[in-house]
This record gives structure tokens, C-alpha cells and sequence, in this order.
């Protein structure tokens, strides 16, 4: 089974649209790969480094409310599969961007405000990871000589789709 989590890449801010994980320019590039270099190109925060080594040793992008709003395009989880983020945690999800991440075989989880307070608090640790358990639904902080586990949900169906690598591998083993 996939492992997920890994080094974490903090996000703070809601909103993030699609066109700012991957621009709408590159939309007619021929295959996932050819994606990959312009990964969160035009998101705008403060010391955000779209081309920086804390985005390509992400495994795990830590987020607000409503991340991956804008367009239902499938290229906005797929540039995070061909650069290895496993899962985006955030308090909410545009509908379809958080369906095509379990389509695709990555975890979208979904925590109260609260709990996502505690993992940004983490935010200046140099060491921040974050360990992702899908069977047990539980993901751990750690940074900074600490730890804390989450609980976080996901039905069924979901949790196969992860768990078998996304709806086409889910389809080959079930039909």
C-alpha cells in the first residue's frame, strides 16, 4: 500500500483556486509529467517559493477552507501526484478538486479550524512531517521535538479508492 505524508509545505491561506495550482496556460501540455515544474506557479503569499526546495521536498500540503475552488479541471491534482504530495489537508474542499484527489489515488483530508490551527503552529519547524494512517484515520504532527495525532473521517468508498492507488486501479481490481 502507498505511504502517505511526508514533509510538509504550509499554504496559509483560503481560497487557493486551481488556476493557482497549476495555471491554465500549461492546460495543453500532453502528459501529467510535463506538469510538474509549474506546480503552484502562480499562487501569491508571502515568502512562498513556488520553485523552492520546501515545495519540492512536499510530500503533505497543509491548507485553509475551500482549497482547490475555480475550475472542476483534473490537472490541479494531477500536478500534485507527478511531484509526490500524497494528501492536502484543509478545514473544506471545492467539491470536485477533493473527488479527483481520491480519484487519483491522494488523500483529501478535512479538519476543524481548530485542529489546523495546531498543525500551523508548526509552521517555522524546519522538521515539520506530517504521518497519514488511512486504514486507522489518523494523521500525526511532527515538528519542533513534538507530536499529536488527529482523527479525521472518510467513507468508505473513498478510503478504497486511496487505498488501491485511485479510481483506475480501484477499477481493475473490482471489475
Amino acid at each position: 500500500m502507498k505511504t502517505f505524508g511526508g514533509p510538509v509545505l504550509f499554504l496559509d491561506r483560503s481560497d487557493i483556486n486551481t488556476d493557482e495550482i497549476i495555471p491554465a496556460k500549461y492546460l495543453t501540455e500532453i502528459t501529467k509529467e510535463d506538469l510538474k515544474p509549474y506546480i503552484l506557479e502562480d499562487l501569491k503569499l508571502p515568502g512562498f517559493d513556488p520553485k523552492g526546495e520546501k515545495t519540492k521536498a512536499a510530500r503533505v500540503i497543509v491548507s485553509r477552507a475551500n482549497f482547490g475552488c475555480g475550475s472542476s479541471r483534473e490537472h490541479a491534482p494531477w500536478v500534485f501526484e507527478v511531484n509526490d504530495i500524497t494528501a492536502v489537508i484543509a478545514e473544506s474542499f471545492a467539491r470536485i478538486f477533493r473527488q479527483n484527489m481520491f480519484n487519483c489515488g491522494m488523500a483529501a483530508i478535512e479538519l476543524p479550524k481548530e485542529d489546523l490551527d495546531l498543525i500551523f503552529s508548526h509552521v517555522n519547524d524546519a522538521d515539520a512531517t506530517i504521518s497519514i494512517d488511512i486504514e486507522a484515520q489518523t494523521l500525526t504532527m511532527s515538528g519542533g521535538g513534538k507530536q499529536k495525532t488527529f482523527s479525521f473521517d472518510v467513507s468508505p468508498f473513498d478510503k478504497a479508492l486511496v487505498t488501491a492507488g485511485g479510481w483506475v486501479d480501484f477499477a481493475d481490481q473490482k471489475y
